[in-house]
């Protein structure tokens, strides 16, 4: 299955839900591929995958379906091991930024959608991390996802831009991928001490959104294994939120069956 992680909004925890995903799913036996397509690379940076100057990116892959490679390769050429077993990543580049117009003006769209096409039968589980807009390579993604999710970190400002996200996200559905499913909204950083995040989520709720029933903590931990660049299935394989995250990948799983 091929899932997204995408939101709007920046802060909201894309990086961190797509990675621990993809590694619960890896530490499960599933070979698994990581695909980061935002230019920041937190996601790259977050597996432990060290790029050089040789390393082919997620950017180079776009910028061979623009002319730019005089040889054309295929899409496992740019799939990298992690030093953790099962998992893979399509590393980001900071030449996303730069190769984005070209790609939109070309209507390069559908690039995305054909290279996991043939690399869909080689993994179990392919996570994409996108962007914090609504922009090409967002659009790229959802084109070619079966299934996202919406992180949401119990702010304000995040319930206020679901309505919007979802809005963008059914359009795209109805023009370019019919079998885009919503899989839900992941409630991150959640303190189920204090009553705004409580509040917020039951709005979500009320409001008919598919809320998961897998919440993810707030915990100093999480910030921790970003600098460890060991996601917490790994890193912190019997801690409450490691759980949490094992309980979320099982429910997105049962969700896509």
């Amino acid at each position: 299955m091929i899932t997204v992680v995408f939101n709007q909004k920046g802060g909201v925890g894309k990086s961190t839900v797509s990675t621990n995903l993809a590694a619960q799913s890896a530490k499960l036996g599933h070979k698994t591929l990581l695909v980061d397509l935002d230019a920041q690379g937190n996601s790259t940076y977050y597996t432990g995958f060290d790029a050089n100057e040789e390393s082919l990116t997620v950017a180079d892959m776009f910028k061979q379906v623009v002319g730019i490679f005089r040889t054309a390769k295929k899409p496992k050429e740019f799939v990298h091991p992690t030093p953790f077993e099962n998992l893979f990543v399509m590393p980001s580049s900071p030449a996303l930024a730069d190769v984005e117009r070209e790609l939109e003006s070309r209507y390069k769209i559908f690039k995305l959608r054909d290279a996991l096409k043939e690399l869909k039968g080689e993994f179990d589980n392919i996570y994409i991390d996108t962007p914090p807009n609504f922009n090409f390579y967002s659009k790229a993604a959802l084109i070619a996802a079966d299934g996202f999710c919406v992180p949401f970190d119990c702010d304000d400002f995040s319930a206020q831009a679901i309505e919007h996200l979802l809005n963008n996200a059914t359009e795209l559905k109805e023009d370019h991928n019919p079998e885009l499913c919503l899989l839900g909204v992941v409630v991150n950083q959640f303190n189920g001490q204090a009553k705004l995040p409580t509040e917020l989520v039951q709005s979500l709720k009320q409001q008919g959104l598919p809320v998961l029933e897998s919440y993810i903590s707030a915990t100093v931990k999480v910030k921790e294994s970003h600098s460890k660049r060991m996601p917490l299935p790994f890193y912190l394989p019997k801690h409450k939120v490691t759980g949490q995250i094992e309980a979320l990948f099982e429910e997105l799983s049962a969700l896509q069956t």
